[in-house]
């Protein structure tokens, strides 16, 4: 969950390693450092606090030369400190390391070494890494040292290396947290996601598992970890470097609450046509039979993402009639599943590197059983590992609480289940079209809905002393009142629950008092009499009742204390508009507050360990 950047080339390198950790320091921020090398000698430069602090630091200190590498901290192993800030040196601070992941076998590794004279700074898992290098660098180049010490290393890693005696090179590697190389010209760039090179290249090699590459300003050179050579394909990545700056507003969670209506497009555009039935999904790798004959679903998430997996199981019933399910990749991947061949597997995330996630489709492939993976990174590693991918064209989202990710995905799911259930036969012609119709009509009514903005605001304001709040929902109102609880939690640091409408009964009622919001999802539909109950309930006990309701709901105003109008659309549809409303709540309650919205303290974007 670490950020990590590197470059080697021809222009001074600090300038690079501070821009490209700014791009980074959603994946971790209690501390950061950069590293280079100038002349043969290095530089070391770190501290505790954001990469604005690093910034000053070294504005008052300033380090030179054409290579460098630079980390920016989540802390997994020892507290954030001066110390335990990266990179790590070897005793002899001839080499350093910025390392992403968790070394497993570390305590078993730092006695050995420390048996053999080795003195160690940190508390860090990190620390022994340069360690062990340093030791083989005694008898290997730089490349061959690091490879022979990563196969005394148990589990995940991206790392990268300098060193004074081969001052040209940065040797990286990667295990279980992503790692990609930008090539530009006579120039290259190493960073932990994309966003961080988009600026300087478009053209990137992802490293796998156990790969390792040797970086110059002239080469790449990729080995595995057995030694052998890797040839590799650069990949070309169509995102606007400008998609990935705040253009013009205040934080990354608002542009890209935003950015939601062509998102959507986006991922819609190519896939769908407009006067037919038909949905195209080219890298889907299931063929008709295929899809008729899975009989159950299996949706593996972490986060926001499994709050879309609870959706695709409501749309996957209603529109393709099959049994579904809905796990957290933690507990999937470490129980005993029973799936078969004849079980889809759906895996969710943004990042496409998240290690849960990803141990989950790795976990459903050794049962047989098909898995298609639903992520907006292209060449991501669950991309790669999935038997097929469907891409949700966000674009980057840098914002840590996630707001287009999870509704491109709900696209995508929806998109998903009505495929199935044509191939199935359980949709005809007809009923498709109309439900790709409204689909296409969504991007406008969120366009709609964004006006309303404002009087969220206002809100906001109201309940942003609130030190606690319950969201409730039925049917697909319930996933959203888990997500909107979630964005208020992630980004407010409010406590808030998110229930089924009816379980409050069972509990949940206790804590309703004239102090308590309760934000309910009151949405046309079936369940519509039983969530006015609901609410009935809450007013007898003093709780303030915040509504999103259905446009042309008179009944609502009698029994709420404010109320957030959505624009009316099918019921399989509402929750891409209901979700809207509850982010923006989220945002501004976080800002009247004074919160760090795009970085909220203790989380970080891509979480890429256990």
């Amino acid at each position: 969950m670490c950020g990590i950047f590197g470059y080697v080339g021809y222009k001074e390198a600090l300038p690079f390693l501070v821009e490209g950790l700014k791009k980074l320091e959603y994946r971790g921020y209690d501390s950061a450092g950069v590293a280079t090398l100038d002349k043969g000698k290095l530089f070391v430069s770190k501290c505790v606090g954001k990469i604005s602090d690093l910034e000053s630091l070294l504005q008052q200190k300033p380090i030179a030369g054409e290579i460098g590498i630079g980390h920016t901290r989540w802390a997994t192993h020892g507290q954030p400190s001066h110390l335990n800030s990266h990179p790590h040196e070897d005793c002899r601070s001839e080499l350093v390391v910025v390392h992403n992941g968790i070394i497993e076998n570390y305590m078993e590794l730092r006695q050995e070494l420390s048996a053999r004279g080795h003195k160690f700074k940190s508390a860090t898992d990190t620390e022994v890494l340069a360690h062990l290098i340093e030791e083989n660098l005694e008898a290997e180049g730089l490349f061959s040292a690091v490879r022979k010490s990563l196969l005394a290393v148990r589990g995940s890693y991206a790392l990268a290396v300098i060193s004074e005696r081969e001052p040209g090179k940065i040797v990286a590697a990667r295990h279980g947290s992503p790692l990609i190389v930008g090539h530009g010209e006579d120039e290259k760039f190493l960073a932990s996601d994309i966003p961080a090179i988009l600026k300087y290249t478009g053209k990137v090699i992802y490293l796998d598992n156990g790969e390792l590459a040797e970086i110059s300003s002239e080469e790449t050179r990729i080995i595995g970890l057995s030694g052998k050579s890797v040839s590799k394909k650069l990949t070309f990545i169509s995102w606007d470097p400008e998609s990935a700056e705040k253009g013009g507003y205040s934080h990354f969670m608002l542009k890209e609450i935003h950015e939601q209506p062509n998102a959507i497009r986006k991922t819609i555009e190519g896939r769908v046509e407009a006067d037919s039935h038909k949905i195209h999904f080219d890298e889907l790798n299931l063929t008709d039979e295929e899809i008729r004959r899975v009989n159950r679903v299996v949706f593996t998430a972490c986060g926001t993402s499994w709050h879309a997996g609870l959706i695709g199981e409501y749309l996957f019933e209603q529109l393709a009639k099959l049994p579904s399910e809905v796990e957290y990749a933690a507990e999937f991947r470490y129980r005993n599943p029973i799936i078969d061949e004849n079980t889809l597997v759906i895996a969710i995330t943004q990042s496409g590197e998240t290690a849960d996630t990803l141990a989950a489709v790795w976990e459903a492939k050794a049962r047989n059983a098909k898995t298609i993976a639903i992520c907006n990174v292209v060449g991501s590693t669950i991309a790669r590992e999935a038997h097929g991918v469907v891409y949700t064209n966000a674009g980057p989202e840098i914002g840590v609480a996630s707001t287009k990710a999870f509704t491109t995905q709900l696209t995508v799911i929806y998109l998903l289940a009505l495929l199935f259930g044509k191939r199935r036969g359980i949709i005809d012609d007809n009923e498709a079209t109309e439900l790709i119709r409204r689909l296409i009509e969504i991007p406008q009514k969120m366009e709609q809905l964004l006006l309303s903005e404002p009087k969220i605001e206002a809100i906001a304001e109201k309940l942003s002393k609130a030190t606690n709040a319950l969201y409730l929902g039925r049917g697909k109102g319930f996933p959203i009142a888990l997500e909107g609880a979630l964005k208020l939690k992630e980004v407010s640091y409010i406590h808030a629950e998110g229930y089924p409408a009816a379980e409050m009964k069972h509990g949940p009622i206790a804590l309703i008092d004239e102090n308590m919001p309760v934000v309910v999802l009151a949405l046309a539909g079936r369940r519509y009499d039983k969530i006015l109950g609901n609410i009935e309930e809450v007013k007898a006990r003093g709780g303030q009742v915040i509504a999103v309701a259905s446009e042309g709901d008179t009944m609502i105003t009698e029994k709420s204390d404010e109320i957030i109008y959505i624009p009316s659309t099918i019921e399989s549809l509402s929750p891409l508009l209901a979700v809207v409303p509850l982010q923006l709540l989220a945002y501004y309650i976080a800002v009247k507050r004074g919160c760090h919205i795009d970085q909220p303290r203790n989380l970080a974007k891509s979480v890429t360990v256990e």
